[in-house]
């Protein structure tokens, strides 16, 4: 029986996740929960899983949450009540409660840094869901892990698929992971993408795109902020650089390739030039089950991969002029330190500002680039946590004031000179 800690369980791996829970009650069991502001849902997981403390990131809701648990007498009886916590030193105490064996990290973006970080200095076993752990903070979670003795599980469906393609080799030990060293005989990454919901699009007609376009993803469910991730290739820019720090290689080895079928979803070529692949449905709920069922592999009875009913695997190389959100995060993890924080808070600002439609999405790379530009001078090559969080909470404010002055510039065009 292993005890899970789940962060972000109202999102889309964490909801997950507790659905694999009820799937195997006799192997996992639940004993913390975070969340955001979907009490309604909460409540349920906390009636069904019972967890031993619950944490919400908005503290003044805590409250409100122990009433309605209250409400469920008898459905849940007092001594069941879990411990309820607020803000981040809520969080961050859930994310390394001592009776964890395993946290998984679904919160999405730069929130869930500080909560992963707690866990790892608590020295638990982490399946890494949140790309922004390595990203933005690379430079200072390295010598964390190295202190503690936390093993990190990669729960992305691409970074799972490496890890498996690795298992039976004789470099297979989880502890090579995100030392900075490379893993010895691994030659080349392929990362593999569906291209995401302009994959069919002429890069001419994206100036057509809508919210609700970019929000379309044609193989995956999965978040807005990741779904337009991956429609602008955002996404496996973010999963190169976390790559790079999971498994040493440079950039030069780390590929990207377009493959639309979503059914191989990450390839290693070793040193003797042999390719292995892990192949599967697009589902979300095999590498994080083989995250919490590692080292060993649990029978489930999810539907099996029929190649035959696929009929065919297709690859092919993304365009730049269509994907330049790509090229920016190659040239932000190449410069390395406070530059791939700086590009990855850039990018979780703009996508916000475009999923409340004030800004286009054309204008997504446009406000990456020039905020990233404008931090070349003042880049630190090794930087600290509160440097991190610096850098951070800048690339916020420059993104939000770079798309204030782009509106501006725009308003003050005659109609006939506004981009088509």
């Amino acid at each position: 029986m292993k005890a899970i800690s789940v962060l972000g369980s109202t999102g889309s791996i964490g909801t997950q996740t507790l659905e694999i829970v009820c799937e195997f009650p006799d192997r996992f069991r639940v004993v913390a929960l975070t969340a955001g502001n979907n009490l309604d849902l909460l409540v349920d997981q906390i009636r069904r899983h019972e967890p031993e403390v619950v944490a919400l990131a908005n503290r003044e809701r805590v409250q409100e949450l122990r009433e309605r648990l209250e409400a469920l007498e008898p459905a849940l009886q007092p001594a069941r009540m879990p411990e309820l916590l607020g803000g981040a030193d809520g969080l961050n105490t859930a994310a390394a409660w001592p009776t964890a064996d395993l946290v998984v990290t679904g919160i999405v973006g730069c929130a869930g840094l500080l909560p992963t970080l707690a866990a790892i200095r608590a020295g638990k076993d982490l399946a890494l869901a949140n790309k922004e752990t390595l990203i933005a903070a690379g430079p200072v979670v390295l010598p964390e892990l190295a202190r503690s003795g936390s093993r990190l599980l990669p729960a992305d469906s691409e970074h799972s698929a490496i890890f498996q393609c690795l298992q039976g080799t004789p470099w297979a030990d989880t502890a090579r992971l995100s030392t900075g060293v490379p893993t010895p005989g691994l030659r080349r990454i392929q990362l593999t993408a569906s291209g995401g919901a302009f994959r069919d699009w002429d890069a001419a007609d994206l100036h057509k795109a809508t919210v609700a376009d970019a929000t379309s993803h044609p193989n995956w469910s999965m978040g807005r902020k990741i779904t337009v991730d991956s429609a602008s290739l955002m996404n496996k820019g973010l999963e190169v650089i976390e790559a790079h720090y999971l498994f040493g290689l440079d950039y030069d080895h780390i590929e990207i390739v377009l493959h639309p079928q979503s059914i191989i979803h990450s390839m290693v070529e070793l040193a003797d030039s042999s390719v292995l692949a892990q192949l599967g449905w697009p589902d979300m709920k095999l590498p994080i089950l083989y995250c919490l069922s590692w080292p060993g592999r649990l029978e489930t009875p999810w539907r099996r991969l029929d190649l035959t009913a696929v009929g065919q695997l297709s690859f092919r190389q993304p365009d730049p002029a269509k994907y330049p959100c790509m090229g920016l995060a190659y040239a932000a993890g190449r410069a390395g330190g406070t530059m791939p924080a700086v590009m990855n808070a850039a990018n979780e600002q703009a996508v916000a500002l475009f999923l409340e439609e004030r800004i286009h999405f054309l204008d997504i790379p446009r406000l990456i680039e020039r905020v990233c530009d404008r931090h070349r001078a003042d880049l630190t090559a090794q930087p600290s946590l509160d440097e991190v969080l610096a850098v951070d909470a800048w690339a916020r404010q420059a993104v939000r004031e770079a798309a204030a002055q782009l509106s501006a510039q725009l308003s003050a065009l005659p109609p006939a000179a506004l981009p088509a």
